[in-house]
């Protein structure tokens, strides 16, 4: 599996579309479907994003819209897991944000699992090519803790990478706590994070595991996103990557990331889920 895209040219555009609306049904009616790259090994992840550009407007037009966005593959593990050197992106969509606290349903998923992340909130529009770090740290109002729930469409998680970029970036939902806090006076790499199921303690992290600096992970977005014609605006949302391997959820879970510096933000899992 490799990340590379040069010289090879993107699904066209009508493959990219018919897939495209299979993985709008997977996620309309929860059942997976089989990997793209079962039957197509050498989809790129140029042919993944050009299925994306199909896959949003699908969404949009059921009356969603895109918040912000998340980056994943920003830890070497994830990265040698899919055979990557570099990370991915997919937008993040309203209608999959929760609040801090927030009772979450099982039943919206496939087989979600949960990932403790850095989430910035943008104060400037901030679009490659370019874009450094300190040009990042910049345009970001403040840091938020979060916790993303990632989902796949994709069957029992056989994901490579053109797989999981079409899918989102294998997104299903995100829980931001409401305090933006600045982030001057303090190096983001250095944020320490704990991780807690149900009271004990599971993982723990740093904003280091994030592409080095999680500031790094927001001038890499904006500089990808330019290439697409993209830009981060004001408000948007940022999720910078996990902190820690992936965690299954069950029902009745109660998450709680706390990280310093930045306070904590919990979810609950329904009994019933």
């Amino acid at each position: 599996m490799t990340g590379s895209t040069r010289g090879i040219t993107p699904t066209a555009p009508t493959d990219a579309r018919a897939k495209a609306r299979a993985l709008y049904e997977a996620r309309r009616t929860r059942r997976p479907i089989p990997p793209f790259t079962d039957a197509e090994p050498d989809l790129t992840m140029a042919d993944g994003y050009a299925i994306q550009r199909e896959l949003v407007p699908m969404l949009l037009a059921d009356g969603d819209e895109v918040v912000g966005y998340k980056v994943g593959l920003t830890s070497r593990p994830m990265q040698r897991l899919i055979g990557v050197d570099a990370p991915d992106f997919g937008p993040v969509l309203a209608s999959t944000r929760y609040a801090d606290g927030d009772l979450l349903d099982l039943d919206r998923f496939i087989s979600p699992k949960m990932e403790a992340e850095i989430s910035f909130v943008m104060a400037e529009r901030l679009r490659g090519p370019g874009v450094s770090v300190e040009q990042a740290r910049s345009a970001v109002r403040g840091a938020a803790a979060s916790i993303e729930i990632v989902d796949s469409r994709i069957q029992d998680w056989r994901i490579r990478l053109a797989d999981t970029v079409a899918d989102l970036a294998s997104n299903g939902a995100m829980v931001v706590a409401d305090e933006v806090v600045p982030v001057e006076g303090f190096d983001v790499r250095l944020l320490g994070m704990v991780l807690s199921r149900n009271g004990e303690v599971v993982d723990t992290g740093a904003g280091a595991a994030a592409l080095g600096d999680p500031f790094a992970v927001v001038a890499w977005l904006a500089n990808t996103l330019g290439e697409h014609g993209l830009a981060l605006e004001p408000g948007h949302l940022v999720m910078t990557g996990a902190l820690h391997a992936a965690v299954p959820l069950a029902p009745g879970d109660d998450f709680r990331a706390e990280f310093d510096r930045i306070g904590s933000v919990t979810i609950r899992i329904a009994a019933g889920g």
